[in-house]
């Protein structure tokens, strides 16, 4: 039996192929005009008038640089780098003059053609220009774990520098939640600066827009993504030609499928979405979609954690009437929605719901509850619960006619304490039926035990915000 050969492929060298390339690699260093605060310490006091002429009288500015990297996709001058590389450093900044640097050293002042919050991806233009070096965009698609890729950026300000290595992963999910949370992960060294730069494949195709880094210490250790080519390409088309970016949105507020709620639920675990939470006249509730379905496929795509309802959603056109397949309190079922725009970011991030966020101390006095069902509640759950009574409901901050169970007590070293949950915080159903009692949630604890489930899929609901569901792990 012989040894394995390798296949060719690894090259030599990364030379030939820098030599190529490098040219259209450029480095982007913006100038912004940032508001700070004031530093009279009298101002907005009785004292201002008195001290007004010893220090300044409002909010002043001061200069801020930025750099990062960015790659030239025409000979006319266009430049493809991430939004963050050339969006103001504060809600109040200013972006005052944008200069790309090209490899030998020359500058040209760039003007911003479009940008998008959403990819963080943006458009540059340097004007005047007919015959600048430049690159294209490959078909991310067809990438493969193992390939040799290779990024050329400006890391730390140096200057160009270029680094080799393989893709780690393809459609990693990182677990932020956007949109966009889709990336080609790579062990080559990436680093603060090397933000908007390319990563090239051995045919010398811009696969990858060099974005973020993992790291404990804020330098590279190996776990680098870039937002894959097959995202890019079409967004930066849109930028370039000055449209405007639209995206689908339903009005959801969604987890992955995690192992604890597919055992509350009986089903397949990295397969489909968990809905926590329906935003009111959206598209999603237009639709007849409630908490606590699971979303399984989206115009007949399957959702799967690289492949994320999210990602689906915001890749359909507004308008679209499109089928859902969900799962229901254990049936399959399939609705049609009318898919709306997506909403800013900063709308989005106002929308964002904290399921940390801590109640007041005791809220229940000294009373003290001995009910039936108790003890199976507290070994089950490890958590203790009372009535939700119109007193209590008071104390609360809840409806006086919310129907509920109150939790009163939790073992932190329950799985309860270990997501969170918290005294004070009202469980409203166990695994979709109404608990309006302790003998209720007893019966829950037991119906789930009988089917052999491990978890119990909980709806909490917690003073001004939102319900939520919370699997929980029965012990």
């Amino acid at each position: 039996m012989s040894a394995m050969v390798p296949r060719t492929g690894a090259p030599a060298s990364f030379a030939d192929l820098t030599e190529q390339l490098a040219p259209a690699v450029v480095n982007i260093s913006t100038r912004q005009r940032v508001q700070v605060a004031s530093s009279n310490p009298f101002a907005g006091t009785p004292f201002t008038d008195l001290f007004g002429g010893q220090g300044p009288q409002g909010p002043s500015t001061r200069e801020a640089q930025s750099l990062g990297s960015g790659f030239i996709i025409s000979a006319d001058g266009y430049v493809v780098t991430n939004n963050h590389v050339v969006a103001p450093a504060s809600r109040n900044g200013e972006i005052t003059s944008i200069t790309v640097t090209m490899p030998n050293g020359t500058e040209y002042a760039a003007r911003l053609v479009g940008r998008d919050e959403a990819s963080d991806l943006a458009v540059l233009k340097i004007d005047g220009q007919r015959n600048l070096p430049f690159v294209r965009f490959g078909d991310s698609s067809k990438s493969r774990v193992g390939d040799w890729v290779i990024a050329i950026g400006n890391p730390f300000g140096l200057g160009g520098t270029v680094t080799a290595g393989i893709i780690s992963a393809v459609y990693r999910n990182t677990g932020s939640g956007t949109a966009y949370d889709r990336y080609i992960q790579t062990d080559t060294a990436i680093n603060r600066g090397n933000s908007g730069g390319p990563m090239f494949d051995m045919g010398g195709n811009v696969i990858g827009i060099n974005n973020a880094i993992f790291s404990p210490t804020g330098g590279s250790v190996g776990i680098g993504f870039a937002i894959p080519a097959e995202i890019a390409a079409p967004i930066v088309d849109k930028l370039r030609r000055g449209e405007r970016i639209e995206r689908g949105y339903l009005g959801v507020r969604i987890q992955p499928l995690s192992e604890d709620l597919a055992a509350s639920l009986g089903l397949e675990r990295n397969r489909g979405e968990f809905v926590q939470a329906v935003e009111p006249g959206q598209a999603a509730a237009r639709a007849g979609i409630q908490a606590g379905d699971v979303f399984v496929r989206v115009d007949g795509k399957e959702v799967t954690r690289e492949q994320t309802l999210s990602f689906l959603v915001a890749n359909t056109a507004p308008g679209a009437t499109i089928p859902i397949e969900l799962i229901r309190d254990g049936k399959r079922m399939t609705v049609r929605a009318r898919v709306a725009a997506r909403p800013s970011e900063d709308e989005l991030q106002r929308q964002v719901f904290d399921p940390n966020d801590q109640q007041d101390a005791n809220p229940f006095g000294q009373q003290q509850q001995q009910r039936q069902g108790q003890g199976v509640i507290e070994q089950s759950l490890g958590l203790s619960v009372i009535p939700l009574t119109p007193q209590i409901a008071g104390q609360i901050g809840a409806a006086a006619d919310m129907r509920g169970v109150v939790i009163s007590a939790v073992d932190p070293n329950s799985d309860a304490g270990q997501k969170g949950l918290a005294r004070g915080d009202i469980v409203l159903s166990a695994n979709y039926r109404a608990v309006e009692s302790l003998a209720a949630l007893e019966e829950a604890i037991r119906t789930a035990r009988s089917v052999r489930r491990d978890a119990l899929l909980l709806r909490v609901q917690r003073r001004g915000q939102p319900a939520t569901y919370v699997p929980i792990r029965l012990r």
